[in-house]
């Protein structure tokens, strides 16, 4: 099994890899607009590496109201390797540090595998709404257990 990291980025910013990361739909998709390299992007994000420094993934948080819309967006390399769903139980740990109630997702109607896409937010614990939203309740037990000093 490989082992990830989860970097938060402080200033994030659009870059190659996130480009890479996007394809083949792209950032405007996804409601990002169309950035350039170095443009910088607002809400949470944190960057997944590989053990070797590569990078394997990124996960967007974007809390309001009490809820957050999360994304993860895998580089084509690491689709398939079950980097996808540790990224978004991160993005959950990350939405129960902040006592949100849930996380969702809108899969954009015109995206290239929006059915896939949907298939692999209710196998993550999401369930379909009226709306086309898919939202997965924020549980304690998300929350990351830290060792005591």
């Amino acid at each position: 099994m490989t082992e990830w990291t989860w970097t938060a980025e402080t200033t994030p910013q659009w870059d190659a890899a996130k480009a890479d990361a996007f394809s083949p739909a792209g950032p405007g998709l996804h409601g990002l607009g169309a950035p350039a390299e170095g443009d910088a992007l607002g809400d949470a994000w944190w960057r997944v590496g590989t053990a070797d420094g590569e990078v394997a993934a990124f996960g967007r948080l974007d809390d309001t109201w009490g809820d957050a819309e999360v994304l993860v967006a895998v580089v084509p390399a690491f689709r398939g390797h079950g980097v996808g769903s540790w990224a978004m139980n991160r993005l959950a740990e990350e939405a129960a540090a902040r006592s949100l109630n849930y996380v969702y997702n809108v899969v954009p109607e015109n995206h290239p595998d929006r059915e896939g896409v949907q298939a692999w937010l209710a196998a993550q614990g999401f369930d379909a709404r009226d709306t086309g939203e898919l939202r997965r309740r924020v549980r304690v037990t998300d929350r990351a257990v830290t060792p005591s000093s």
